[in-house]
């Protein structure tokens, strides 16, 4: 990917109101436009109004949004969705798509105003905007559980998006235990029970989020297959009968020495031969994109914990040789998705 300049001050618009943008966009999910129009295209503007309980201000100003941003398009004076929209509809992923949109909304929204302070002093300053006393977004979802339903939504929503990638590359053939660090509510784990019967699945998570873990399991039927270990990852010692440690959407979060860290402790817990498998999205090398994984790099310095970014592919590979794994053993595998998403896996 080759960024091109902007070039006139017209090209400026979408960045300089990029907030008002997503908001029109959040109005429309919220709201009920989108599923209006895929159930009933051709609406006129009184038509759209009626149907979502607005006053013709209101209406104007809903359409004239998503109208100018493409997300909705007219003919005539009467709307349909754009082609991506309904696309998200045809193939099923509208419910990750509005899952997605809800968390940017009612977490990362008002913490990424804290986004350059939070580059002044290296840390995540937009935590402050998150009630509670815990030392990161994480250990505070106790004390806010709506923001945290949320958030598994929306981790749910991000890993299903993604997760066929990771199921059909990760080699977990060769594998017969993964320890799934930081594995949240089992999404994760359960996919990979559900598309490599072989496989048993411990998932090393913190109590308030193995209780949701625990019940999800159960539901799915696969209490045999996923195990539980309370612990910190940080803190606690990995279980050490796993032939494959994955970490899923959670070396974005952390800063570079504490992802050395936490592969140094994977390193130690693998045998001889073990595979460590990183999943999430990745930056380029060359430090021009993709765009999705710059603009999701301003809630990771904002909001989550201390440090983190979507990193390159080099400073992966870099961390694993500094945790023990051999150059030459060490892979990437990039999808080539509408999400950045890439593996890095290291072999001992």
């Amino acid at each position: 990917m080759t960024t091109i300049p902007l070039r006139t001050l017209e090209h400026l618009t979408p960045v300089l109101f990029g907030h008002a943008a997503f908001q029109c966009l959040n109005s429309g999910c919220e709201l009920g436009l989108f599923e209006l129009l895929r159930e009933k295209p051709d609406l006129d503007k009184a038509q759209v109004g009626a149907e979502l309980s607005l006053a013709p201000r209101a209406t104007d100003i809903l359409l004239l949004g998503t109208t100018s941003l493409g997300l909705t398009a007219h003919e005539d004076g009467r709307y349909r969705n754009a082609p991506a929209i309904e696309d998200l509809f045809a193939d099923g992923r509208w419910a990750h798509f509005t899952s997605v949109v809800a968390f940017e909304a009612h977490i990362v929204y008002e913490a990424q105003a804290d986004f350059t302070e939070s580059l002044r002093q290296n840390t995540n300053v937009g935590l402050r905007r998150i009630p509670g006393t815990g030392r990161d977004l994480y250990h505070r979802f106790a004390e806010n559980p709506d923001l945290e339903r949320v958030f598994y939504r929306y981790m749910r929503a991000w890993s299903e998006l993604s997760n066929p990638f990771l199921l059909a590359n990760g080699g977990f053939a060769a594998v017969r235990r993964v320890l799934d660090v930081g594995g949240g509510d089992a999404v994760n784990a359960i996919a990979l029970a559900r598309a490599h019967p072989h496989l048993h699945i411990t998932i090393l998570e913190i109590p308030a989020t193995v209780a949701i873990a625990r019940k999800r399991i159960a539901d799915q039927g696969l209490t045999d297959r996923i195990t539980l270990c309370e612990g910190d990852m940080f803190r606690d010692p990995f279980p050490t009968d796993a032939d494959c440690v994955l970490f899923a959407h959670q070396l974005v979060i952390w800063e570079p020495q504490e992802n050395v860290a936490l592969l140094r402790r994977a390193y130690e817990a693998l045998p001889e031969g073990g595979r460590l498998i990183i999943f999430n999205s990745v930056s380029d090398d060359r430090g021009d994109g993709p765009l999705m994984a710059a603009l999701d790099s301003v809630y990771f310095a904002s909001l989550p914990a201390r440090g983190g970014m979507i990193y390159s592919w080099h400073q992966y590979e870099h961390w694993l040789r500094e945790a023990g794994f051999d150059r030459a053993a060490i892979t990437r595998k990039s999808a080539a998705t509408w999400t950045p998403h890439g593996i890095i896996t290291g072999i001992k």
